[in-house]
């Protein structure tokens, strides 16, 4: 039996055989574009903002007439269905206490829309087995960034867009460390499995895809962020799949190498070292201020939700509030931002103890998914283990870039593990 046969019970008696056969062919055509979409909108990530906003509108139009709704519908009672909608619905409450123009309310509710996303996927992915596809696109489209990352180092003509920094084709140098650590750790696994199978060519081919990615981070290009979700990962992939005496083995190794990029990477110190130089010299030049700027937002953000610690001010706050606190003793206190670049203080700031109690109760729902064993779940964990450690700097879950990957890992790599589980239950009970 195929996928597209188990999720159409197909004609019970010969009256009406052909019409049904026509809905099971209708049917297993929209599964089959479906799947097609969510590939290419992992595909499309890396170089696109509007590729994948489009494609994500047609992945819905597709999914949604093969969803047995009775069945969904018995699924959102669980949480890692449930909660996305549940920020959503607090975030579309918030618009009405908000202080923030209206303009910003409405902005504000687009970062967390997207997570609704996640529930389709959960659904679409545990029925079938093609969640594998979305994983190899996204490696392979992120294999093709890092090698252009590379040339364009060497001659910046071969940039797609006019991008900040050296060495980053498209988007930016945030986007771009984060997809490579991903990308790295995703491998991570299926190199260690396939090294203690004694297979040396795979193995080789997944070291040579790690080393291309951890190459650029030293040497191209790297956000600090992504050097700290490389530490957490790596305790992470030691807690998971290594003893002891392996573990040591990999301490050491990350010693060395650790060493050795610090010898000969003079790009990687300056990363490390300016550092310090930005919060020393922050308030006098706010063009090297960022260590100094986030101290400040995050000043100024828990300040605010303290003024209102249960429901916050509203959806869409953070830039009236930013604006109430700035004042004129440098140009980087009178600095109004909407966006406090922590994800705790983000969702504090506008919907208060309540939203920092959803976004966590998320967190952990989707950590508890991917605690089993197999490569969609470590791929998950890494997901959202990274997008955790990231968002102590940064808003990550509702940024674009690093948002969606958070909605594509847990939506396709938790539908893997869903669909695993109600295998294994199935054939316990044969």
């Amino acid at each position: 039996m195929t996928a597209e046969s188990a999720l159409w019970p197909g004609p019970a008696d010969q009256e009406g055989r052909n019409g049904r056969w026509k809905s099971w062919r209708s049917a297993a055509t929209l599964v089959r574009a479906a799947d097609v979409l969510a590939v290419l909108i992992a595909a499309s990530l890396p170089w696109s903002t509007t590729a994948p906003s489009i494609l994500v509108g047609l992945f819905l139009l597709a999914v949604t007439p093969t969803i047995d709704w009775r069945d969904y519908s018995g699924r959102l009672a669980q949480p890692a269905y449930a909660l996305p909608f549940a920020i959503l619905l607090l975030a579309l409450m918030g618009m009405l206490w908000s202080d923030g123009a209206w303009a910003d309310r409405l902005h504000a509710i687009k970062p967390v829309a997207k997570l609704v996303l996640i529930p389709p996927l959960l659904y679409h992915f545990s029925r079938l087995e093609r969640g594998l596809w979305v994983g190899l696109a996204s490696l392979a489209s992120c294999a093709l960034l890092a090698v252009l990352s590379w040339i364009v180092l060497l001659d910046p003509a071969w940039k797609i867009t006019a991008t900040a920094s050296a060495g980053v084709p498209v988007k930016n140098y945030i986007d771009q460390s984060q997809e490579f650590t991903l990308c790295a750790f995703a491998l991570a696994l299926p190199a260690l499995t396939f090294w203690r199978s004694g297979n040396v060519v795979a193995t080789a081919a997944c070291l040579a895809l790690i080393l291309l990615f951890a190459a650029n981070m030293v040497f191209v290009a790297s956000a600090r962020t992504a050097l700290l979700c490389i530490a957490v990962l790596l305790a992470l992939f030691a807690w998971k799949h290594l003893n002891r005496r392996a573990t040591l083995v990999l301490l050491a190794g990350t010693v060395a190498v650790t060493a050795l990029a610090w010898t000969t990477s003079p790009y990687l110190r300056q990363r490390i070292t300016d550092i310090a130089v930005e919060y020393r010299h922050g308030h006098e030049d706010i063009s090297r201020a960022s260590t100094a700027q986030r101290l400040t937002y995050w000043r100024k953000a828990i300040h605010s939700f303290a003024e209102a610690p249960l429901i916050g001010h509203g959806t869409g706050a953070i830039k009236r509030q930013f604006e109430r606190a700035a004042t004129g003793e440098s140009s980087l206190d009178a600095e109004v931002v909407n966006n406090p670049h922590n994800q705790t203080l983000n969702v504090a700031v506008q919907w208060g103890l309540l939203g920092v109690v959803l976004l966590y109760a998320l967190w952990i729902v989707h950590l508890r998914l991917f605690l089993s064993e197999g490569l969609a779940a470590w791929i998950g964990l890494v997901v959202v283990v990274q997008n955790i450690a990231s968002s102590l700097l940064n808003s990550h879950l509702f940024d674009f870039h690093e948002g969606w990957m958070y909605v594509l890992g847990v939506g396709v790599a938790g539908g893997m593990v869903l669909k695993t589980k109600a295998d294994s239950v199935a054939s316990h009970r044969l």
